[in-house]
């Protein structure tokens, strides 16, 4: 019970957190931290070993984190500033 208590607290603040990192590896390494916690809670959830999952969230989270990173390594190239 502890465990889906925590990972229903932990989700909401993934997500609170989800916009943080203005270059490629920022993004990067908040995404994999954000699907890591991600993979967890949802584990947890579902019963699953935890390590599987937390895996596979911290891998998909890095690598969609550094995809949607600014061509040239900046916030202000996506927001159209000069």
């Amino acid at each position: 019970m502890k465990t889906k208590v925590f990972a229903l607290i932990l989700v909401p603040a993934a997500l609170a957190l989800s916009g943080c990192g203005d270059t490629w590896g920022q993004r990067a390494a908040t995404g994999g931290a954000i699907g890591a916690g991600t993979g967890l809670a949802i584990g947890a959830l579902a019963g699953w070993p935890l390590v599987g999952p937390a895996l596979v969230g911290a891998a998909l989270g890095a690598g969609i984190g550094a995809a949607t990173a600014p061509s040239d390594g900046s916030a202000k190239a996506s927001s159209g500033a000069k």
